[in-house]
C-alpha cells in the first residue's frame, strides 16, 4: 500500500492544473461582472466600467487573464501580470482603508496574488494549453 506522501507527490502536478483552472476562471467571473454585470453586482448595476479607467484596465486584464490562466496558455507571463494587478489593487484599494486584510476586504486580492505568483514560477501543469504545446 503506497503511503500518502506518494499518492500526495503523484497526483500534485494535476492539483496544480486543477488549482488554476479553478483560480483562472474565479478570476474570469471578476471581468465578466465589471463588463457584462454577470453575475449580477451592486457595484456595476449602473452600466459597464469605462474601458480606459482603472476598473476598465482591472476587468480587460480579469477577463482575458482569467481566461488564458483557466486555458492554461502563457500561464507563466500572464500569470506574473495578474500577480501585479491583484498587489497594486490591494495597495491602492484595500490597504488605504485598514492595515488588517480581514477588516479591509483584501484577503481574496491577496490570495490572487500569491497564487498567480506561484503559477508564474509553477507553470500551467499538465492539463494545459502550454503542456500540449511543449511549453509548461
Amino acid at each position: 500500500m503506497a503511503d500518502i506522501g506518494q499518492t500526495a507527490s503523484a497526483w500534485a502536478p494535476r492539483i496544480l492544473s486543477v488549482l488554476r483552472i479553478i483560480t483562472g476562471l474565479l478570476f474570469l467571473e471578476h471581468g465578466t461582472m465589471k463588463f457584462f454585470n454577470f453575475p449580477p453586482s451592486e457595484m456595476f448595476a449602473n452600466g459597464t466600467v469605462p474601458l480606459f479607467s482603472l476598473y476598465g484596465l482591472a476587468g480587460a486584464l480579469e477577463l482575458v487573464g482569467g481566461a488564458l490562466i483557466a486555458l492554461g496558455l502563457l500561464t507563466r507571463p500572464v500569470a506574473f501580470i495578474l500577480s501585479g494587478e491583484m498587489a497594486f489593487a490591494y495597495f491602492m484599494e484595500h490597504a488605504t482603508s485598514g492595515f488588517y486584510p480581514a477588516n479591509n476586504g483584501g484577503e481574496p486580492a491577496i490570495l490572487f496574488c500569491f497564487i498567480f505568483l506561484y503559477l508564474a514560477c509553477a507553470g500551467a501543469g499538465p492539463w494545459s494549453v502550454d503542456a500540449a504545446r511543449g511549453k509548461a
